[in-house]
């Protein structure tokens, strides 16, 4: 069995529509983890992001014991020799870091889940948007570029609006005709940033709506570091969401490597559908 720096090393690598995420844990501890953004092939994507990360942690590929494979293209991580489902990754992640957490709200690139865990992180329920691309990541972005902004300044623009617009179309598509007829008439980028995140808010909130409500709650995935749309979500739910001590784009990659550790530890095949 492939041992480094003293300990027995597991990965998970997490490829999204938007970004690929690699992580390395020994012993039970977070050694490092890798970002970049997603490429066409989701092969070549894992494979560079986990090349990157083993790079900046200096060590060689046998190194590591097992890794799992999670998200978007979980099925085509080269050198996974399992794959799990990023429902149960990112529930699993989450209730590693923050044992309390019993609820999971993912706001990944295309598409968004609520979800139930138990004590031991292991996925209850869930609920996904399966018909709009509404309340996901890739619809921030589109109506972020029709207000001539990025993405990451949705969160910080909104918290200045002191009259947020009204968004009437939870249509992505049709939400971009009204930013850009409030553009037209003059109105202020922050409220209309507020708006946007609002909708978007209601949009994942009716996943939560369709599921008990049970705390503590995390918000993983990309969405997570808009400080609006966390903002509204709280509102929403009237609780705090509970802070993680890591990047919330890493929770699913966690979870996988936390999974790839189970099969190190029992010698049984951990892949599942869920």
């Amino acid at each position: 069995m492939a041992k480094g720096h003293g300990g027995i090393i597991v990965a998970g690598c997490d490829i999204g529509s938007l970004t690929t995420k690699a992580v390395v844990i020994r012993d039970g501890a977070l050694l490092g983890w890798e970002i970049l953004r997603s490429r066409v092939g989701g092969g070549q994507s894992a494979r560079r992001t986990m090349e990157a990360l083993l790079s900046k942690l200096g060590l060689h590929w046998d190194a590591i014991s097992y890794c799992v494979g999670t998200g978007y293209g979980r099925n085509v991580v080269p050198f996974a020799q399992a794959n799990v489902s990023e429902i149960s990754c990112h529930g699993r992640g989450a209730n590693w870091l923050v044992p309390s957490v019993r609820m999971v709200i993912d706001g990944g690139g295309q598409d968004c889940k609520a979800l139930l865990v138990n004590e031991k992180g292991m996925l209850r329920d869930f609920r996904m948007n399966f018909k709009c691309a509404a309340g996901t990541g890739r619809a921030l972005e589109v109506m972020a570029k029709s207000l001539g902004i990025g993405v990451s300044e949705l969160g910080p623009l909104s918290l200045e609006s002191k009259n947020p617009a009204i968004m009437r179309k939870p249509c992505c598509i049709l939400t971009q005709i009204e930013i850009r007829q409030l553009l037209f008439e003059g109105r202020n980028r922050a409220d209309i940033a507020a708006g946007i995140n609002e909708i978007t808010a209601l949009q994942i909130l009716s996943l939560v709506e369709e599921l008990e409500l049970e705390k503590d709650i995390a918000f993983t995935g990309g969405m997570a570091k808009n400080i609006g749309l966390v903002k509204y979500l709280e509102r929403g739910l009237s609780t705090a969401i509970v802070h993680l001590p890591e990047d919330p784009q890493l929770i699913g990659a966690i979870g996988a490597a936390l999974f790839a550790a189970d099969m190190v530890r029992t010698g049984n095949d951990c892949r599942t559908g869920t």
